[in-house]
């Protein structure tokens, strides 16, 4: 950024100037006297001051720069003056100094600084051979190392461009042919990528597309304009300063940095939104070229957009510019507008087509998913295809008991501190005030907008926080326009939940209503299909498939198994007497001590009428005849009311085991009901095992 003239840099450029001056006219001399000591600390005190002001201004000062580059010419000959012809030497590497680094006006001055001072030296010496030979060697020296440095700079510059545009163009032709093959398949053809991946490789493509789209519109105005530079100049969000977007030019002055949007002739077509062509104008009003480069005409377009301004098309050649390059000019930044225009439509469909795949993919999820757990846990992954969050969980509503039940929670991996995962997962909590209870009263999304506003308000209950959450969305899960329950999103980012999204989200929810509903009827149906409607027992069926199952990983491993088969006593003689609804509460209270009494792994089920089994993993038949026994007695105690008085019932129970008395389940089960039988026909309310029916048996045929 240029700075503007300020007194000090006049002031410091007189100095310079004067310190010249003052060599040129012959201090010092010569010698080593008190006034050339003071002259000579003098101007080199200047020098030492001038670069030192110059380190503490910015890249772009000229005047600075002419300040110094005078003041070291006049230390440099100081210098060679007081000391002689040997250190003459020092004035060469000023002027190196100058051509090399410093920037063209700075380099003139000196230039010119040193001719002056060598012909006032040849005046008045009365000789012009030496100041002749010196004044050559001062310009072969500005020369050589302004040739070489911007020969070889230029020639790195355009070798960097070439390969980088070699690059581009090979990147620009590989993205294209992609993006028109991944927009011609489908979605199951392509790489799986997460939405931040899809919306980078969106936002590379179109900014790949558009810069393609101006370097070529500049590089064909410049050819068929005739143009020095052409030059797009883009503004920034404030409106305080412009950059270069894309650029053709001839010259190697064009800066690189960005500009002052009030800069020159640019400035003014800011300010009036105006085209502008100037014939001559003058050094210093075209503002992207470094040291007032000469320019024969500039024309400038505004590159506006529904009444804001863009940017500027800038264009700049020997010659003046006639109405029809105006027209082209202005035509070039419309098309260039209409790059940019037609890109965001681009990444606008890409992006609603992305959503669409992931909504479909999402939505044939849920389908598949039959129980509770797999509809749970396919919803939080569905939505994840939508958009991204930290937190997700889902509440269900009982609405019988009026109460909530947080039944999934997932945290991101990072985000474990959003929220206390054990005091969340489980949660119960009636209609209080919290957002969840809110949602299922109106049966519409709450916050507003997605935007946690009040951290204070609680989601679920005041005991359990959600800590730095900007963005919440707590969806109702409705079913025939019932809410079922609710589904919560948060995360710590601000505006991640677009209107787009929340759109699809609730789409999402209410499928994940209609799943869940589906996956309850799925567990009845499945409840119905293997347990025994009156008692709540494993049916025959069933006990087969788990008693097979359970015979299978004994035999695997090695493990020992029990079977216990027993039958209510005189359970025809009840129902004849009491009634069958009388026998019916019978058969479900021996259920429930049966249920109660054996451990978590055991098997219990109703196997048919008023029998019993009960199949014991990794016991032998003393450990099931000890839980054998414990039903027995505790089945002997319950009392059953009917209208003829309390009475009670007694169990006969046969056990059979794996590998002791039998190898398969049809052997186990027939030995089992033969120690039963044997109990039975032998006082009933007792327990027998198979060894026992074995011994009792061979006595009785021994006596």
């Amino acid at each position: 950024m240029k700075r503007r003239l300020t007194a000090p840099d006049v002031l410091g450029v007189g100095c310079a100037a004067a310190a010249v001056s003052l060599v040129a006219s012959g201090l010092p001399s010569p010698g080593a006297g008190f006034l050339d000591v003071a002259a000579l600390a003098a101007v080199a005190a200047l020098a030492v001051a001038s670069v030192a002001a110059r380190l503490r201004l910015p890249a772009e000062a000229t005047f600075a720069d002419v300040q110094v580059g005078l003041a070291l010419v006049a230390a440099a000959y100081a210098f060679v003056r007081l000391a002689g012809e040997p250190l003459a030497p020092l004035v060469y590497l000023v002027v190196a100094f100058a051509a090399t680094f410093q920037p063209r006006a700075a380099a003139i001055a000196v230039v010119a600084a040193c001719l002056a001072v060598e012909a006032a030296f040849a005046l008045r010496a009365g000789s012009a051979f030496p100041a002749v030979w010196h004044a050559a060697f001062v310009a072969a020296a500005a020369v050589a190392h302004a040739l070489f440095l911007r020969g070889l700079l230029a020639g790195q510059r355009r070798e960097h461009r070439e390969r980088l545009e070699g690059d581009v163009r090979a990147m620009r032709e590989e993205a294209r042919e992609f993006r028109l093959i991944a927009s011609a398949l489908g979605a199951e053809s392509r790489a799986p990528r997460s939405r931040g991946d899809e919306e980078r490789k969106l936002a590379e493509g179109a900014v790949e597309s558009i810069h393609q789209s101006m370097f070529y519109t500049l590089e064909m105005l410049k050819a068929a304009l005739e143009l020095k530079t052409c030059v797009l100049l883009w503004l920034d969000d404030g409106g305080e300063s412009l950059k270069i977007k894309e650029l053709v030019t001839d010259s190697d002055a064009v800066v690189e940095t960005a500009l002052p949007a009030d800069a020159g002739a640019v400035g003014a077509i800011v300010r009036d939104r105006l085209l502008l062509n100037l014939p001559q104008p003058k050094r210093g009003h075209v503002p992207y070229y470094q040291g007032g480069e000469a320019v024969g005409a500039f024309l400038g377009v505004p590159v506006a957009e529904d009444g804001h301004l863009r940017g500027v098309l800038c264009a700049d050649r020997a010659r003046p510019f006639a109405e029809r390059d105006e027209k082209l000019l202005v035509g070039a930044a419309q098309h260039i507008l209409r790059a940019i225009q037609s890109e965001r439509v681009f990444v606008a469909v890409e992006r609603g087509k992305y959503e669409h795949e992931r909504f479909y993919h999402a939505s044939a999820q849920l389908g598949r998913a039959l129980t509770l757990e797999q509809v749970m846990d396919t919803a939080i992954a569905a939505a994840r295809e939508i958009c991204d969050f930290e937190m997700a969980s889902i509440a269900l509503f009982d609405r019988e008991k009026r109460r909530h039940r947080v039944c999934r929670v997932h945290v991101a991996p990072g985000a474990e501190d959003i929220v206390d995962v054990k005091a969340l997962d489980g949660l119960e909590f009636g209609e209080g005030g919290g957002l969840t209870a809110m949602v299922v009263k109106n049966k519409h999304y709450l916050p507003a907008g997605g935007e946690l506003r009040d951290p204070a308000m609680p989601v679920f209950t005041r005991r359990v926080k959600l800590k730095g959450v900007e963005s919440l969305l707590v969806l109702p899960l409705i079913c025939a326009d019932e809410a079922v329950g609710t589904f919560t999103l948060a995360t710590r980012r601000r505006n991640a939940f677009s209107k787009d999204a929340r759109d699809m989200l609730g789409v999402i929810a209410n499928q994940v209503a209609v799943s869940l509903e589906n996956a309850k009827m799925y567990r009845q149906m499945e409840t119905m299909a293997t347990t025994d409607g009156l008692t709540g027992l494993l049916n025959h069926r069933t006990f087969q498939v788990r008693l097979a199952e359970m015979l299978s990983r004994a035999e695997r491993h090695g493990h020992k198994l029990a079977l216990i088969l027993t039958d209510i006593d005189f359970f025809k003689k009840i129902n004849d007497t009491y009634g069958h609804p009388v026998g019916d509460q019978v058969l479900s209270r021996v259920a429930k001590v049966l249920a109660e009494t054996v451990r978590k792994i055991d098997v219990v089920a109703r196997y048919g009428g008023e029998e019993f089994a009960v199949v014991m993993e990794g016991a032998d038949a003393v450990g099931a005849q000890q839980l054998a026994e414990r039903i027995r007695l505790d089945v002997g105690k319950q009392a059953f009311p009917s209208d003829q008085g309390a009475f009670h019932v007694t169990l006969s129970l046969g056990i059979a085991g794996v590998p002791a008395d039998a190898e398969d389940k049809q052997s186990l089960i027939e030995r089992a009901d033969q120690a039963l039988y044997f109990a039975k026909h032998n006082g009933r309310n007792r327990t027998v095992t198979y060894q026992q029916f074995l011994i009792e048996r061979a006595g009785r045929r021994v006596g």
